[in-house]
């Protein structure tokens, strides 16, 4: 018996454009020779590649982002 492949799972993602949006992405792609389809994974890859298994650190937004309220850093004060 032959092994069988793992099929690969896709998602769909759908989006609007106008109709001025389009016509530029079909120019765009006819004089690039690729497909729009191409052309936005390509551009989102940057983006995407690296979070598959979680997302770094280094781009988890912290709600008290300058440490104002921190009580546990030490701050200057004028008075000492």
């Amino acid at each position: 018996m032959k092994n069988r492949y793992k099929k690969k799972k896709f998602k769909k993602l759908t989006f609007m454009l106008s109709e001025r949006q389009m016509n530029s992405l079909r120019n765009y792609c006819s004089a690039r020779q690729t497909t729009p389809n191409k052309l936005i994974k390509k551009s989102i890859r940057f983006y995407i590649e690296k979070f598959d298994k979680s997302v770094p650190d280094k781009y988890h937004i912290q709600h008290n982002q300058l440490d104002l309220f921190n009580k546990d850093t030490d701050t200057l004060s004028m008075f000492e």
